[in-house]
């Protein structure tokens, strides 16, 4: 009994694998593209970037594994359809829906575990990855000299080298302006020279051999000074040109970087902040009624009027633009909450919509399973990502975030019911209504 299950498992474990692998794939190409200009240039080991990659891929894996759920369900009850076992099934009396049981049990498990990685690993990984990303563009790039270049990464120094080895540590034909006092200039030129970091990377220092030093102030006309010498050290700062990493918790955590009960924590204390303001409102209100319902019956001095409007017109105001601000706080994390669960429920979503699918379009070739793939995730994130901008800007709800897993879940459903019972069709409708 238990065969055609794991058949029907078996052939999508590979789709499911490759088809999750190419949208992480191309999430990788386009994460590294986009921080390319932060990472090249700046000497950074391969264990810092292949960290920054590992703690981006967190993300990368919640987006994928439901596409990689709905290519999978495609590409394999397609491939069934094409060999024409989904016939050879239901002439076995084996239903729609018990061919998709399995696969449905298996979305079950894979959204459970997607909204785990969501809530536990998710939070920490972007934390992590959005700090070591602050670190890294922070860094100053690495410190190169060129022959025959001059070279300003030194605060307060220009250097220029006629000549120099592969290795950049010998160097020939060495002038160096010194910029840090404004009112002196000072040019060293020297014959040759060696270059080291310091063991803390924070300073560069550079043995000048056969040189001569030229000051001439900027201030005075005459006061000019000629220095001569066989070998001189010169210390120069470099700071920033190690990578420096933040202590845990040196940054703030944005909404993507909490779990649901630090989320909820904040959503409750601005909700409770939004109601006292409410309360100032109403109180501010009584009051002033209350002000003008005491009053004589002659008719209130103008000036003082306009005076108790102002005022009240700006207790007003204060309250209720504090009241906005805690609403739109509450809003921004109950929207990253719903998108929590939404997100993985995709998982079993795009189950139903894409076994029938696969089925009535025999869609087993990459291609097709893919351009479908595709067409349904444009899709799902444009209903995910313009219902959370409207939810931000308080225009909707922020269940609006479910609006995509509604829209996918109903299509599903359809194509189930269509799919399972083939007979089913419009002017079988309209016979029943004229009978």
């Amino acid at each position: 009994m238990l065969i055609l299950p794991r058949y029907i498992l078996r052939a999508h474990l590979g789709p499911f694998l490759f088809g999750a692998s190419v949208v992480m794939f191309l999430f990788l190409m386009q994460f590294l593209l986009r921080v390319l200009d932060d990472l090249v240039g700046k000497g950074l080991s391969a264990m810092v970037i292949a960290h920054l990659i590992v703690v981006n891929l967190a993300w990368m894996v919640v987006l994928a594994v439901p596409i990689g759920v709905l290519f999978s369900t495609l590409m394999a009850f397609g491939k069934l359809a094409q060999t024409h076992e989904v016939t050879a099934m239901k002439a076995g009396g084996v239903s729609l829906f018990q061919m998709m049981a399995p696969v449905i049990a298996m979305g079950a498990i894979l959204s459970g575990a997607v909204f785990w990685f969501n809530d536990a690993v998710l939070p920490d990984a972007n934390h992590r990855a959005k700090t070591l990303l602050m670190d890294i563009q922070r860094k100053k790039p690495a410190f190169v000299l060129q022959e025959g270049q001059f070279t300003s990464q030194l605060e307060g120094y220009t250097i220029l080298v006629r000549r120099l080895d592969s290795t950049q540590s010998r160097l020939w034909g060495v002038t160096i302006y010194d910029r840090r006092d404004l009112n002196r200039m000072t040019i060293v030129n020297a014959d040759s020279g060696v270059l080291r970091f310091s063991p803390s990377y924070r300073y560069i220092l550079l043995t000048l051999y056969h040189g001569e030093v030229h000051q001439q102030s900027r201030l005075r006309q005459g006061d000019y000074r000629f220095i001569r010498f066989e070998q001189q050290e010169i210390i120069i700062p470099a700071y920033g040109f190690l990578l420096e990493r933040s202590s845990e918790g040196a940054v703030s955590r944005g909404d993507r970087e909490m779990r649901i009960r630090d989320m909820e924590e904040i959503v409750r204390l601005a909700r409770h902040r939004q109601n006292t303001q409410r309360a100032v409102i109403e109180q501010t209100i009584d009051e002033h009624i209350s002000r003008l319902l005491s009053a004589s019956p002659a008719p209130p001095d103008p000036h003082t009027w306009n005076e108790s409007l102002a005022v009240l017109t700006s207790q007003i105001g204060s309250a209720a633009a504090q009241y906005d601000d805690a609403d739109m706080q509450a809003r921004q994390y109950e929207v990253e909450i719903q998108k929590k669960y939404a997100i993985p429920l995709a998982c079993l979503v795009f189950v139903l919509v894409g076994c029938p699918l696969g089925i009535r379009t025999r869609g087993g070739s990459f291609g097709i399973s893919a351009l479908i793939s595709l067409g349904f995730y444009i899709l799902y994130w444009a209903c995910l990502i313009g219902g959370e901008k409207l939810a931000d800007r308080q225009y909707v709800s922020p269940l609006i975030v479910w609006s995509a897993n509604a829209i996918i879940g109903m299509m599903g459903v359809v194509l189930m019911l269509t799919t399972a019972n083939e007979s089913f069709h419009l002017r079988t409708l309209f016979r029943v209504r004229k009978s």
